[in-house]
């Protein structure tokens, strides 16, 4: 049964901590004499008095065990309720920023898609600017929390095959996030000092390197320019992003284990080398067209081609041009690689790289079941065998990730947005990448111009990809409510 009490105690602490978090931002424009410094204000106090509440009221009576049930719907609500309070400076701030709206770059920054509504985003204040960034910082740090510590234990989507000794049982839930947490967010700040210190050193202003390299750790890809990374037009910041979008692609807790067991832990993993190929066959591709038919030069096809497919396919978002101009078969190659995604337990979004993995092993050994019937093949994944029960989930997940988005751009086509806007909008918010395709969402426009009904649907599109869609789906089905 649910324990609805304990639920509440997370939710209510989780509040709490935001609460503080928003002041953060309204000291910056204190500092910068923006108005919106009330914005955040108003809005710390609100997080705080609802975190007190949850928080003070079932403090003796939570329980401390955790059941499968529970660990479902706090993973779901968390998100919702930093979406809701985190919407509130945008509501509250003087900008005209309607209530859908500051929902969906709300919950656009805290599951670091990176889809705004904001069409002039570099005249807005420093508070708002920052607080894009941490919601993003914040998404991204959690997801790889809910990744390496409660996914794999609720098996979601293959997951399982993460699991180690110490998260064997639902109970165990709450002391392996805590001590998981820990060294996650070592990793993740010390990557996030490195990129801020390498933006500032090629040239980015001071406040930009900070909010950017936020957005970049988190896969995220808010910026404080309308035109993303075009706006800088700097070589070594586009380099220097292209980087750290790979380092944050990677299993985070790679960098523990490298500074235990050296450089050879990363050529150890199969997933990482898959992704690293996947990444170079890409870009090459697009790098080839570019310089053979004239579109850049060397350099430019090198820069621009390399970003753009390290970008959308870990999905971060960033756009260095607009590869819209660059015709029809990098635009369908960026496409595809939306639903790609980096390696479990980073940022990342998608479908992931070890499934794709997966389902490549299961498909080899059904070939070689087809040619030799009286053989026995074992599938392996990461020099370990493949369980029956994660070949299933993985399965599961691509149907389920398939009819998802299918349903979504049908739902949206529904709401007069033509055919390529749909479907990339799709795409972009189930994979949550952020920028689309065509003209009303392309790489140098905003989901501003997007009507409400499509923007909710979109908002939950977002959730929906960020959580492996069946954390969320779950909860949705009638025996999850039964005893």
């Amino acid at each position: 049964m649910l324990n609805f009490k304990l639920i509440l105690n997370v939710l209510g602490f989780l509040l709490i901590a935001l609460s503080f978090v928003l002041l953060v931002p309204a000291i910056l424009d204190l500092a910068f004499r923006n108005e919106t410094w009330q914005s955040f204000i108003i809005s710390s106090i609100i997080t705080l008095g609802f975190g007190i509440t949850f928080f003070i009221s079932t403090r003796n009576s939570a329980e401390n065990k955790i059941q499968t049930q529970d660990a479902f719907l706090i993973t779901t609500l968390s998100w919702v309720f930093i979406c809701i309070f985190g919407s509130l400076p945008f509501f509250l701030a003087n900008l005209n920023i309607s209530f859908t709206d500051s929902i969906f770059e709300s919950m656009s920054g805290i599951t670091t898609t990176g889809s705004t509504i904001l069409s002039d985003i570099k005249s807005m204040p420093e508070g708002i600017l920052l607080w894009r960034g941490l919601l993003q910082w914040i998404g991204g740090v959690g997801i790889i929390v809910m990744a390496i510590s409660i996914l794999p234990v609720l098996q979601v989507g293959g997951m399982q095959v993460f699991r180690t000794e110490s998260s064997d049982t639902t109970e165990k839930i709450l002391p392996r996030t805590a001590q998981v947490s820990f060294a996650v967010i070592i990793i993740y700040l010390s990557l996030t000092v490195l990129c801020f210190i390498s933006y500032w050193l090629s040239g980015m202003r001071l406040f930009e390197s900070l909010v950017h390299s936020m957005t970049t750790i988190a896969t995220g890809g808010f910026s404080t320019r309308n035109d993303s990374f075009a706006s800088f037009n700097n070589r070594s910041t586009e380099y220097i992003a292209i980087l750290f979008m790979i380092l944050s692609s990677l299993p985070i807790l790679i960098y523990l284990e490298v500074t235990r067991n050296g450089i050879k832990s990363f050529f150890r993993d199969t997933q990482i080398k898959t992704f690293l190929i996947i990444i170079f066959v890409s870009s090459l591709l697009v790098i080839s067209y570019l310089w053979i038919f004239d579109f850049k030069n060397f350099e430019q096809s090198l820069r621009h081609g390399t970003f753009n497919v390290v970008s959308i396919i870990t999905g971060t978002g960033y756009t260095s041009d607009n590869y819209n101009l660059w015709g029809p078969f990098p635009i369908y190659l960026l496409f595809f690689g939306m639903f790609v995604g980096g390696c479990a337990g980073s940022t990342t979004c998608g479908i992931k790289v070890f499934r794709f993995q997966i389902l490549f092993e299961t498909l080899k050994i059904q070939i070689q079941k087809l040619l030799h019937p009286h053989g026995v093949f074992v599938p392996h994944y990461n020099h370990r065998k493949i369980q029956d029960e994660v070949t299933s989930s993985v399965m599961s997940f691509f149907f389920i990730f398939i009819l998802s988005f299918i349903t979504i751009t049908l739902l949206l086509s529904m709401t007069e947005l033509d055919f390529v806007t749909s479907l990339s909008a799709a795409a972009t918010s189930l994979a949550n990448v952020g920028p689309g395709l065509g003209a009303t969402i392309g790489p140098e426009n905003s989901f501003y111009a997007v009507s409400d009904t499509a923007k909710w649907i979109l908002i939950f599109s977002m959730l929906l990809g960020r959580l492996e869609i069946l954390t969320v789906l779950v909860i949705f089905h009638p025996a999850f409510w039964k005893k």
